[in-house]
């Protein structure tokens, strides 16, 4: 039989972080929504810095880093729990002391430049493949990287990229080759803000503050090109492929402290002479969701079982990004309608969780591209039907 059990070492780490997440960051909760009501995003950067260091103190810091680094490289599986547990939380922290996986794919110079201090907390970086006509899309990019005796000059415009409006540089991909495409004629910069480039805050139904990014004649040097030159659509699906187990993860730990939060109410909310907990139409909708989120924790945790024992994991990332993008989007749903009124005012979390969560089934992937892909992977045999583990 297959032991699914965690190690006692593992269930440490996972209490721990529980208990970290609940004494040291839920309490900002509070805060959190008042901010949002009076215009202001999450906490103010000193009070994520303070928290970030008591996280460092407490030995969680890299959680994916390798040891070389000073992180702690708790690998895939154990990732995707600390995931779990950072989404019981809205408020917006992470352990720190990690930096994009293709970093690593730098000079000794550029790792000493933009890796090492993205690590030690000391820079902020961003990911730049999205453009306005090219979404999941990602091979129909059109910002030119132009040579220009020792430099490459980069036109274009990117869209909706994660942390564009605080990075003080960027990892872009531009066409270097418009004859090979994307198979060759893609290329990575990194690219410092006082290149030239510009940000502009996107503004969205949730907290997630992405930006378009400009590029207007920003000159590079050839030494900032990051792995090979026009082999960076690799790198940025090594980027996407690698981190998309993730999504769910977080998503899952969410919906449960959404479900927990629904139970809560139903055992105290009267109506008619009774407890809500009572009636079936309340149970349903608890019984669905609970299935629904311990399908998606397996699913996700199974495509972290296979990175971290080197089988190529794409095709489960996909699944499980699927399934944990609805299932946490029919979850809170669910949540909201068994609060009632309640429910849809900003007195509770449950209304922002509602617009936060939408996003996942858009974002690193629609759920119509992971239909797509995991369709394709099967009808070209890529996948296989029936088979366990591997």
């Amino acid at each position: 039989m297959v032991d699914f059990s965690l190690s006692y070492e593992e269930k440490q780490v996972r209490d721990t972080i529980r208990s970290f997440i609940e004494k040291e960051v839920m309490p900002f909760e509070n805060e959190v929504l008042r901010n949002e009501r009076s215009g202001r995003v999450g906490l103010d950067p000193q009070q994520l810095r303070e928290l970030q260091d008591k996280a460092k103190s407490a030995g969680y810091w890299g959680i994916n880093t390798p040891e070389e680094y000073g992180g702690i490289a708790l690998g895939p599986v154990m990732s995707a729990i600390v995931a779990m547990e950072v989404g019981r939380t809205f408020v917006p922290f992470d352990f720190g002391g990690t930096a994009d996986n293709i970093l690593y794919a730098g000079t000794p110079e550029q790792k000493q430049r933009y890796l090492i201090p993205t690590i030690q907390g000391e820079r902020r970086s961003c990911f730049a493949i999205t453009e306005p006509g090219a979404g999941s899309d990602a091979r129909n990019i059109k910002t030119r990287a132009i040579k220009d005796g020792s430099d490459w000059i980069i036109n274009g415009e990117k869209t909706f990229i994660t942390g564009g409006a605080e990075a003080d540089f960027v990892m872009v991909f531009a066409v270097t080759d418009p004859e090979r495409g994307a198979d060759g004629g893609v290329t990575c910069f990194l690219v410092d803000r006082d290149m030239g480039w510009k940000s502009e805050p996107i503004a969205t139904m949730g907290e997630w503050g992405p930006a378009a990014l400009i590029f207007d004649n920003v000159r590079v040097p050839e030494e900032n090109i990051l792995g090979e030159l026009g082999y960076g659509f690799s790198l940025a699906m090594e980027w996407i492929g690698a981190g998309r187990y993730m999504i769910p993860a977080g998503a899952i730990g969410s919906a449960e402290r959404l479900l927990a939060m629904a139970i809560e109410h139903a055992k105290t909310r009267v109506s008619m002479g009774n407890p809500i907990a009572e009636y079936q139409a309340i149970q349903w909708q608890i019984a669905d969701s609970h299935v629904e989120i311990e399908s998606a924790k397996w699913l996700t945790l199974h495509a972290a079982w296979q990175l971290e024992n080197d089988i190529d994991n794409r095709h489960s990332s996909s699944i499980a990004k699927l399934s944990g993008a609805v299932m946490a989007n029919n979850v809170v749903d669910r949540v909201l309608q068994i609060h009632g009124g309640m429910g849809y005012t900003k007195e509770l979390p449950i209304e922002r969780w509602y617009r936060e969560l939408r996003l996942l089934r858009i974002f690193e992937g629609t759920d119509e591209i992971q239909k797509r892909t995991i369709a394709r992977n099967l009808i070209k045999g890529h996948a296989k039907l029936g088979m366990l583990g591997g």
